[in-house]
């Protein structure tokens, strides 16, 4: 068992052990027992704070997308009242990271595929912010007064989802480092 860091609550070691092994390693392949040691605690700890670990998997889940948002925002605030300079940015930044080594996708797309039932908690919860993501794509199209916005946001969706898997099937940097120029090609005659 590690050592718990002092000043840091049970609840926030949990959260961050869980945060780190549901990225690396999958919600499924990442028992209790495992997050509970990393984190340094024990296990009724973890069942205090989060009930179960598909609660502590929805905190992760939303933390995961909260990160997603703040890339929104940033890139909203680089480019303030221009829409293509910020799906530029979250594009470019998206290739960016997708072509580190360590790259493992988006947690929320691997909860999905993690999670085949529809039904499942974790799979809904994961879907639903997987959908503020893509309305996010929609909300700067729609800015662009584009000729066909449902099928670029379409495109720009497709392009996400696939960076976030190709980022992690092929040895970087691999086809997610052009992102970014893909991109620009789809937006080419907006």
């Amino acid at each position: 068992m590690k050592r718990p860091i002092t000043g840091v609550s049970a609840a926030e070691r949990i959260r961050a052990s869980a945060r780190e092994l549901f990225y690396s390693n999958g919600i499924r392949g990442v028992g209790v027992e495992e997050i509970v040691q990393n984190a340094g605690v024990t296990k009724p700890s973890l069942y205090r704070a989060y009930e179960s670990k598909d609660g502590l998997a929805a905190v992760y889940l939303d933390e995961f997308y909260r990160t997603c948002r703040t890339r929104f925002e940033d890139a909203e605030a680089a480019y303030p009242d221009d829409p293509r300079g910020q799906i530029l940015a979250y594009f470019d930044g998206l290739a960016e990271r997708a072509s580190r080594p360590a790259y493992r996708g988006c947690g929320l797309t691997n909860a999905i595929l993690e999670f085949p039932d529809h039904d499942h908690p974790v799979r809904r919860e994961a879907a639903r912010l997987k959908q503020a993501m893509a309305d996010w794509i929609a909300s700067r199209v729609a800015l662009l007064g584009a000729r066909d916005p449902e099928s670029l946001t379409a495109g720009l969706v497709l392009l996400m989802e696939g960076v976030f898997v190709a980022g992690q099937a092929f040895t970087p940097p691999g086809p997610a480092a052009h992102a970014g120029m893909v991109t620009r090609l789809l937006l080419g005659d907006v």
